[in-house]
């Protein structure tokens, strides 16, 4: 791309990643070629694949959970074409590291609802829960204390008692509870690792 085409998008995204500043998107555009040269060519220099935003999210983030990551890949990945445009990254960025209360909820949402029917059902919680818990009572079949807890959390969460969370509901569960936000796994980045993925991403850019 050449210089004016590189302006014109950064301009483009500092309107519509609207939290962060153009300096900003401007190295977040430079990570993003320096990812794609990472990737392998076949989306021709248009974006990268799924294992280098993987791999991306692990390191900058210590983001694990392969259940989790594929459904953040899945959240960034609008186009649905298994790329992830410079686009999708600068905005998905933006919610992730800076985003409000109510965007970071839709993104959440969006990740725990794993076929995308704006539900979150019993089944999609065992999964989420199955996988982001990692020590199991070592008397107790595993899966029953993973039912217990999708109980529980149905009692907490579902207002509408239909056995499934709308976004209506984890909404306004979420706004009387912030930590329970991620409660079906992590799926943003911690607060002390935000800070250092945008000191090192941003550090050359004046503020």
């Amino acid at each position: 791309m050449n210089k004016k085409g590189v302006k014109l998008l950064v301009d483009s995204l500092t309107r519509s990643a609207k939290h962060f500043n153009k300096s900003e998107v401007e190295c977040l555009v430079n990570l993003f070629d320096t990812l794609v040269a990472r990737a392998s060519s076949q989306f021709a220099g248009a974006g990268f694949d799924r294992t280098v935003f993987r791999d991306t999210l692990h390191s900058a983030f210590g983001m694990t959970d392969d259940v989790v990551l594929d459904r953040v890949f899945s959240t960034f990945d609008k186009g649905n074409n298994g790329c992830i445009t410079v686009v999708e990254w600068v905005e998905g960025l933006a919610v992730l590291l800076r985003g409000t209360l109510e965007e970071k909820m839709k993104y959440c949402f969006a990740v725990y609802d794993l076929n995308g029917d704006g539900y979150i059902s019993r089944d999609e919680m065992f999964q989420m829960l199955k996988n982001s818990l990692l020590i199991q009572p070592a008397d107790e079949e595993p899966d029953e204390g993973v039912k217990d807890l999708v109980d529980l959390v149905l009692k907490k969460m579902d207002y509408d008692h239909d056995g499934k969370l709308s976004f209506a509901d984890f909404e306004k569960a979420v706004r009387e509870e912030k930590l329970l936000l991620e409660v079906f796994g992590p799926c943003l980045p911690d607060i002390k690792s935000s800070i250092a993925f945008e000191q090192k991403v941003f550090r050359a850019t004046p503020k």
